[in-house]
């Protein structure tokens, strides 16, 4: 069930080449070793059930069945392996819900939802194998029990389990039915002193195997497991034998020899496999893990005899921490984060420094002389352990100076700042209430793990606002939705503070605002109206928000008799018809190292620098328009705006602004004034920078002021703002961009680079900003004076350059968004995305120009400090001798004889 809420599914025919999946109406074949596709089929309706069919003959291929829900009622389909064309296909009787399929040599089974929503009885309908028509159906009485497809515990794909299987409210009586047969089996759940809050069926899937499975029953605080044997000629489910009950939680998985079946229990603490004949024990391996790796959930095994009495295991499981582990009898052989996948927020963190050294120094200032020497010789004393290793690292440290190195790998250990700013933590929040530190100066490793709430409803995902970290603190902060906030420590992941909401607005959004204490965070409810905020929390200066019907507006505070109110200083509601899709601010961190452009004749075009400017991005359905607005937040007033025609509204349409330019992208009709083309269709990217004034020299209406008021921009009456002078160039591009953000450097020297997310490759690429320069000359060559300012002639299509793709070959899949950090190299941007993939990298859009490179011969420089070090050393007696004995000169030179 993926994130659209679309049910696949994916078979594999045991002693065949292929697999085969089902989503939605489609159903393809691919080959196992190279993934390529075999065939395909298309049909109307949803899949419910996918199996591979068994028959007793020796067929050249084994057939598929598909179970359709298809105009509210159940149609099965038999296709065949080799090509996908349907053999039969059956409909069944009524309005009866489609749930699964099952099949043996004699018959195939369908099973139904019978009756109405909030109850229903299970149905059994049984199937010719080769014609498809009906043998017989039957109904079992279920009706107090099953109110929906996920109170059926098990339905058997084949005759190795040919039952289905269900529970009572309960949880205390297995309700167990052979296929083909009418009668309900009884079996019982309850365990002495204790509830069951959960069972898990665990059966064979290959149909040689014997028909043996494991009921899995779980309390809060132990599992414990029965096995059970049918026989079919007689119709008969007996229980072979228990496996005790042990404390905490465990989990089970199934696996198949020949008829053999085995069942494998992974515990807390140890791995062991029994066979279903019977109870003994095969195999016990203490299971090696961390101490923070969680509990096993689920796993699949694979045993192996490696003689008559010898086995071995191998188990892919999944833990409580979101891990996925293979393990090898009882022993770790590789973990993959997979809790990953679910990221929906990230932020930047610094390592924390360490904070005891500081700590211990003040306390000695504020003592005696006498107790402040006292405590600094015991300190001193208590570092000599630490000698031994600082002493084991030195060659290491050594030969890094002298070697070939980058200086950003770390290892494990300790977490310490680098001295470039290459090593930051990333702070990674997912869907499932997950939340990850990883070390970008190791490869992404994960620092730590720790799960914020254990209660989100099933089927409910964290909607996470916003993550602020302050590194001063070494605190990291993640507010959601539902008005939680959850603090962590940076370095450790212990939780230091849960905050529960204190009203039952839902959050819209959070604001992180400079407060007279520092930045602190306001929750924005429904409406724009900001909730659970103090007197001590007010924000300095406005904040905008999104109002009830999607208007954008300006909030001031004021503190009124020790309380705090707000104020809306100005609305933004865009014409009729229009609906606001984004609004986009400047970064955080967005440094402007120059005020203007120097030109080729040595004049300046000075840059239109307004910290408060907004882009809003709108979209009118109904005559498919865009329209963006360049808004100054503290006043409200419209500084620029454009409207894009014949515009697809469905695809992405995507903005974003810094320093004094903008960018948006979408698909519709290509501005042919700008492209000089003809008329056309397609994907476009269009970038503005802002000037003060055409002219260069000219600050624009404002001068030369010392000061600027968004609220009072001049002195004339009218007061109107001083507007911006707009230079814009639209490109075509080859895909869409699904988002945007652009590379972050300590001082903003270093150039710009747009970083685009790409969803059709499923790629990163980042665009140079030279290539977005409005200023390209159109239609001609470039003059001199252009390529002295970087000015290259304009091509009204961008192609993406494979040199330009960030992530190379890897492919990057269903990123979210993408955030960038400044190293504290000036030349360095740190780039984290994150979605169902994770990835990180360091960007030099100017190249590593403060760096040495790793061609750099470090070891030529020290073999030269060295040399002129000894040809010093050899020196010095001669000119020591010369100095203090005979004072003769080695060279003489007279003025006199040169003059003869």
């Amino acid at each position: 069930m993926g994130e659209t809420g679309v049910q696949g599914f994916l078979r594999a025919a045991e002693g065949e080449g292929i697999v085969v999946s089902a989503v939605e109406g489609r159903v393809n074949a691919w080959d196992a070793m190279t993934g390529r596709e075999v065939w395909n089929n298309e049909f109307e309706g949803l899949a419910k059930d996918l199996e591979v069919m068994e028959m007793a003959g020796d067929e050249a291929h084994k057939d598929m069945l598909v179970l359709f829900e298809q105009a509210g009622k159940g149609v099965l389909r038999r296709l065949n392996g080799a090509n996908g064309n349907v053999v039969w296909g059956y409909a069944l009787e009524g309005a009866d819900v489609p749930f699964q399929v099952s099949t043996n040599v004699k018959n195939i089974f369908v099973v139904s939802l019978h009756g109405a929503p909030g109850g229903y009885n299970l149905k059994v309908t049984s199937l010719d194998p080769v014609t498809g028509k009906k043998h017989d159906d039957y109904t079992l009485t279920s009706k107090s029990d099953v109110h929906g497809p996920e109170d059926v515990l098990f339905v058997g794909a084949n005759m190795a389990a040919p039952i289905i299987a269900w529970t009572d409210k309960s949880l205390k009586v297995l309700n167990v039915n052979i296929l083909g047969t009418k009668q309900i089996r009884n079996l019982n759940l309850a365990s002495a002193g204790e509830d069951v809050n959960k069972v898990i069926i665990h059966a064979p899937h290959f149909v040689k195997s014997q028909p043996h499975f494991l009921v899995h029953s779980q309390s809060p605080t132990s599992h414990w497991a029965e096995v059970y044997h049918i026989d079919i000629v007689a119709s008969t489910i007996a229980e072979a034998y228990h496996l005790p009950k042990l404390p905490g939680k465990g989990a089970f998985s199934t696996s198949s020899s020949d008829a053999n079946v085995y069942f494998t229990r992974h515990t807390q603490d140890e791995v062991i496999i029994v066979a279903s004949i019977s109870h003994g024990v095969l195999g016990r391996w203490p299971l090696k893990t961390e101490e923070d790796a969680g509990y096993v959930v689920h796993g699949v095994s694979e045993v192996v005899s490696k003689s008559a009495n010898s086995y071995a295991v191998r188990s892919a499981v999944v833990t409580s921490m979101e891990n996925w582990d293979m393990i090898r009898n009882g022993v770790p052989a590789w973990r993959r984060v997979e809790g990953l996948t679910g990221a929906v927020a990230a932020a930047w963190a610094e390592i924390p420094e360490a904070e005891d050294l500081a700590k211990t120094l003040e306390a000695e200032a504020h003592s005696s002389p006498l107790s402040a020497y006292i405590h600094r010789v015991n300190r001193h004393l208590n570092d000599l352990q630490y000698l031994p290793g600082w002493l084991q690292n030195l060659p290491t440290r050594f030969l890094s100076s002298i070697l070939p190195s980058d200086g950003a790998k770390a290892q494990d250990g300790p977490l310490i700042r680098d001295g470039f700013g290459f090593r930051k933590l990333v702070i990674v929040a997912t869907e499932r209430a997950q939340v990850y530190a990883l070390d970008t100066g190791n490869q992404g490793k994960v620092v730590w793990s720790q799960k914020a709430f254990d209660n989100i409803p099933e089927g409910k995902k964290w909607d996470v606002k916003e993550i602020f970290v302050n590194n001063t603190m070494g605190i990291v902060t993640i507010g959601s939705a539902d008005g939680k906030a959850i603090a962590f420590k940076t370095a450790t992941g212990a939780i230091t503070v849960t905050e529960l909401p204190n009203s039952d607005t839902p959050v819209q959004s959070i604001a992180v605002v400079d407060s007279p204490f520092g930045k602190q965070l306001v929750s924005i409810g429904v409406g724009g109206i900001p909730i659970h905020y103090s007197k001590e929390m007010a924000p300095k200066d406005s904040i905008v928000v999104r109002g009830a019907s999607g208007e954008v507006k300006g909030l001031t505070f004021d503190i009124k008799e020790s309380k705090i109110v707000y104020n809306e200083a100005w609305t933004f509601q865009p014409a009729a018809g229009q609906r606001i899709v984004s609004v986009t601010a400047r970064p955080a961190h967005d440094p402007v190292a120059s005020i203007g452009r120097v030109l080729s004749d040595r004049t300046v075009l000075y840059k239109y620098l307004n910290p408060n400017i907004i882009l809003v991005t709108t979209i009118s359905e109904g005559v498919s328009t865009a329209s963006f607005y360049l808004l100054d937040s503290a006043s409200g007033e419209v500084l620029y705006s454009t409207t894009h025609d014949s515009v697809d509204t469905t695809q992405p349409i995507t903005s974003l602004l810094t320093e004094n330019w903008f960018v948006y992208s979408l698909w519709g009709d290509v501005d042919v004034e700008s492209t000089s083309l003809p008329a056309a269709k397609g994907y476009q990217l269009v970038v503005s920078e802002l000037f003060e004034s055409s002219l260069s020299n000219d600050r624009g209406p404002l001068g030369a002021s010392a000061n600027f008021s968004s609220l009072k921009p001049s002195d004339t009456p009218s007061d109107d703002p001083a507007l911006p002078y707009v230079m814009t160039q639209t490109f075509i591009i080859p895909e869409a961009i699904s988002h945007m953000t652009v590379t972050q450097t300590r001082q903003g020297i270093t150039t710009r680079q747009l970083l685009c997310t790409l969803t059709s490759s499923n790629s990163i690429v980042a665009i140079p900003r030279n290539l977005l320069d409005p200023r390209r000359p159109v239609g001609r060559d470039p003059t001199p004076g252009d390529m002295e300012e970087g000015l290259i002639k304009y091509n009204a299509f961008l192609d993406f350059d494979p040199k330009m793709i960030i992530t190379h070959k890897r492919e990057v899949m269903g990123i979210k968004d993408v955030i960038a950090s400044p190293a504290l190299l000036e030349s360095t941007s740190l780039v984290f995305a994150y979605g169902v993939d994770v990835f990180g990298t360091r960007l030099t859009p100017s190249l590593a120009f403060d760096i040495l490179g790793k061609d750099f011969n470090r070891l030529a420089l020290v073999a030269t400090v060295t040399a002129l070090t000894i040809g010093v050393g050899f020196l010095a007696p001669m000119v020591s001798d010369s100095a203090n004995g005979d004072s003769r000169p080695l060279l003489t030179y007279s003025r006199c004889e040169k003059s003869k």
